[in-house]
């Protein structure tokens, strides 16, 4: 239920940002509250009670994730557990060397790592190095055997989500593993950790707790035995040596309680979100015109779709669909208020521009996805329809006689405007282009460069590169070729 004011009920179908609290979470968090309160390190009564319940919780997160339990130590987040495990993980294996590989479809908290360790200088000998990034198809998948050929004899460590967070594509961690060979591999397993099982061969693990329903604040890191690990914070005696700082025995209580209980519901439920997820990818592209849907449509996780309509600003479309009582979030940050395109979608080639990401609860109702499937289209054509597009089907394009290519180009000036506008400029203007005549877009937006080939896939045209925008009278940004073939 919506807070405030409003009496709507908004469906949330936003779990793979953050998952409502789930009721186990909530039961073992008030109790852990009264029994757990007390410092886990103290020899008194209430100290090895709550010593008790950080072990069982550390024993019942061990169990799910098929490790040790003196393999796991609790962090504030997924986001710091990253953060510790590549550079702990780098650190320990500086005598192999200093590289690192990624894929291009990381989470940010991986890039971001990974970039510092880019630019570290060598104060008190403690350097940085260098960075490959491994590539991934359409559907965001990275081949094993590109990633076997990014590692080196001084890779320190590679790393590789268990799936992708913006578009569900399950990734070939096992093969990666393999391919590393003794080069220590961290996988992040944020988005699949309690839904569907943990793949093998990783040698440092990372969750988050409020992603499967535990409370927020709570992350994992897990680090086999024999893997060689130093950690990049001073000294503390918690949690192994490898987090510093007082843990919150309570919250982590909860996360354990509720991680055990998801893991045995997705046994049943992850068949009906899968059915669900599939109505949605194939139904979305037959209610609205112009969309792609993307990533994996098979190796992927079963509560995931993501789907982009050209022609839409994400952000006002996400907008219209919470007013309609839809919670739903973008996979790409390509708005109007950031103007910065997802570097996952970049990566895969594909849309950027009107995004849509939903990914469906525990106990997601098929009458809510429904009524989600009938209230689309008109939200998209209602944000549409002041662009005054002509949107004609593939068969009147067709039989259209088309005079024949004089030469000529024709010039779109989309300098200064942002996504998705020198698309729609694009999209309003090439029935004015003889087949096979050429359209340059001038553009200074970086979504631009991502968008037009994507525009040019999906509607049947040739993309003809990327020249000099000054080649086209441009005094900045790019000019971005179009050769109209249908």
């Amino acid at each position: 239920m919506r807070s405030g004011v409003s009496l709507n009920v908004t469906v949330y179908f936003d779990v793979a940002s953050t998952a409502p609290l789930h009721p186990v979470a909530r039961q073992a968090l008030t109790a852990a509250l009264d029994e757990g309160w007390a410092d886990p390190a103290r020899l008194y009564r209430s100290g090895r009670q709550a010593r008790m319940l950080l072990d069982a919780a550390r024993e019942t997160v061990a169990g799910v994730l098929g490790t040790r339990a003196d393999e796991i130590a609790f962090t504030t987040s997924g986001t710091q557990a990253v953060h510790l495990g590549m550079l702990g993980a780098l650190a320990g294996n500086r005598r192999r060397g200093g590289h690192l590989v990624h894929s291009a479809v990381e989470h940010s908290s991986v890039l971001h790592t990974a970039e510092r360790w880019a630019h570290l200088q060598p104060p008190a000998g403690a350097a940085g190095g260098p960075v490959s990034v491994v590539p991934v198809d359409r559907f965001g998948r990275v081949s094993p055997e590109g990633f076997a050929a990014a590692l080196r004899p001084d890779t320190a460590l590679a790393v590789l989500q268990s799936a992708n967070h913006e578009v569900g594509t399950v990734q070939p961690v096992a093969e990666a593993a393999e391919a590393c060979g003794d080069v220590p591999l961290l996988v992040d397993a944020a988005q699949s950790a309690g839904r569907v099982d943990v793949p093998g061969g990783w040698s440092l693990l990372t969750a988050s707790a409020h992603k499967w329903g535990g409370p927020a604040g709570v992350g994992v890191l897990a680090v086999r035995k024999g893997v060689r690990y130093v950690s990049p914070l001073p000294a503390d005696e918690r949690e192994g040596g490898r987090v510093p700082g007082y843990v919150n025995v309570p919250a982590i209580v909860a996360a354990a309680a509720s991680l055990r209980a998801v893991r045995a519901e997705a046994e049943r439920e992850n068949a009906r979100l899968h059915t669900l997820v599939e109505r949605i990818r194939a139904r979305v592209p037959q209610l609205v015109p112009e969309v792609e849907v993307v990533g994996d449509p098979v190796r992927r996780l079963p509560h995931i779709v993501t789907f982009s309509c050209l022609y839409v600003d994400g952000e006002v479309l996400l907008t219209e669909l919470d007013r309609a009582g839809f919670a739903v979030s973008s996979g790409s940050s390509c708005t109007s208020s950031t103007l910065t395109p997802s570097h996952v979608l970049a990566a895969m080639g594909v849309l950027t521009e009107g995004n849509v990401r939903v990914s469906l609860p525990f106990g997601a109702a098929e009458a809510d996805v429904e009524r989600f499937l009938a209230v689309l289209p008109g939200l998209v054509a209602g944000v549409r329809a002041p662009l005054g597009l002509d949107l004609p089907a593939p068969a009147e394009a067709a039989e259209a006689v088309q005079p024949k290519a004089s030469g000529q180009v024709t010039l779109i000036n989309a300098l200064g405007k942002r996504c998705p506008l020198p698309v729609i400029e694009l999209a309003k203007r090439i029935g004015e282009v003889p087949v096979g005549g050429t359209v340059a877009v001038l553009a200074d937006d970086e979504a631009a460069r991502l968008d037009i080939p994507a525009w040019c896939e999906m509607r049947g045209q040739e993309y003809a590169g990327e020249a000099p925008a000054a080649d086209y009278g441009g005094d900045r940004g790019s000019a971005y070729l179009v050769r109209r073939t249908t």
